[in-house]
C-alpha cells in the first residue's frame, strides 16, 4: 500500500471503529474503491490497526480501567469476552479466508444492520432494570460474536445486546467500548500467530505503525464525540446511513 492508501484506511478505521456502522466493512469497501488487493498483509493490516483505535479507549478510561483496579468490572468484561474467544479461535481461518475482503457480504450486512437499527429504535421499549448477572454479560458476548461477519458492526451488536439485557443506552455504549479491548487485542495476537512471518517485512511494519498511530488519534476524537451523542440522540441516523451506503456500494460494486 502507498502512503495515501494507508492514511485513508487508518482514518476510516478511527472514525468507524466505535460507531454502529462496522469499521471492518468500511475498510473492505474503502480498499475496493482504492483498488487495494486483499493480500495477506492487507487483511492483517485491517485487523491490527483496530488495536490502535482500541488504545484510545484505554487512554480515555485509564482511571476506570487501571487506576481503580475494578476487579468486578474486569470479571464482567472477561465473561462477555468468552464467546468471541471461543468462536474466534475456531472460525478465524474461515472468516479471514472467505468473509474478510468480501464486498457483497459487507453490503448485505450493512443493509440488514441498518434495517435492524430502524426497527429496534421504533419498537424497542426499555426493559425494567434487571440485575446484570454473569449470564446476561454472556448474552452480550454472544451478540458480539455476530460481528465476526464483516459489516455487522461490533459496536452495534454489543450496544443493542446490552440494552436488551437491561442496560441503559449510555451504559451499554460504555461497556461496548471496554469489551473491545480484550476482543481486539485477542484478534490481533491471533492474527500475528496465524499469519506467515514472511509478511512482516520492514516496509509492511512501517505501514502498520503509521496505520496504528493514525487510527488511535482519530478514534480518540470519535469516541469523545459518540459519548456525547448517545446522551441526546437515538441511532436512527446510523440506520439510514448504513442502508444508503449499502445501496450506493451495491451500485458501485455492480459496475466495478
Amino acid at each position: 500500500m502507498n502512503l495515501i492508501q494507508t492514511l485513508t484506511l487508518s482514518i476510516v478505521e478511527g472514525i468507524t471503529e466505535f460507531l454502529p456502522i462496522s469499521s471492518t466493512g468500511h475498510l473492505i469497501l474503502a480498499s475496493k474503491l482504492l483498488s487495494i488487493p486483499q493480500t495477506e498483509f492487507v487483511k492483517s493490516f485491517e485487523i491490527i490497526i483496530q488495536l490502535g483505535a482500541i488504545l484510545a479507549i484505554v487512554v480515555i478510561y485509564f482511571r476506570k480501567l487501571v487506576l481503580s483496579l475494578n476487579w468486578d468490572l474486569y470479571k464482567k468484561i472477561l465473561i462477555a469476552f468468552l464467546p468471541s474467544a471461543f468462536f474466534g479461535l475456531f472460525l478465524y481461518k474461515y472468516v479471514k479466508s472467505y468473509l474478510i475482503g468480501n464486498s457483497m457480504v459487507v453490503v448485505l450486512s450493512l443493509l440488514i444492520g441498518g434495517i435492524v437499527i430502524l426497527l429496534f429504535e421504533k419498537f424497542y421499549l426499555p426493559t425494567k432494570r434487571y440485575t446484570l448477572t454473569p449470564v446476561r454479560y454472556l448474552v452480550i458476548g454472544l451478540f458480539q460474536v455476530l460481528s465476526m461477519i464483516p459489516g455487522v458492526s461490533r459496536s452495534l451488536s454489543t450496544i443493542f445486546g446490552g440494552m436488551i439485557v437491561g442496560m441503559k443506552k449510555e451504559e451499554a455504549t460504555e461497556f461496548s467500548f471496554l469489551l473491545a479491548i480484550p476482543t481486539m487485542a485477542a484478534a490481533t495476537v491471533l492474527d500475528l500467530i496465524k499469519t506467515d512471518s514472511s509478511v512482516w517485512t520492514s516496509s509492511n511494519l512501517t505501514t502498520l505503525l503509521i496505520g496504528f498511530t493514525i487510527s488511535f488519534l482519530v478514534a480518540y476524537v470519535a469516541v469523545k464525540w459518540l459519548i456525547k451523542f448517545v446522551q441526546t440522540h437515538d441511532f436512527n441516523v446510523f440506520g439510514w446511513y448504513r442502508i444508503s451506503l449499502a445501496l450506493i456500494f451495491y451500485i458501485i460494486y455492480s459496475w466495478i
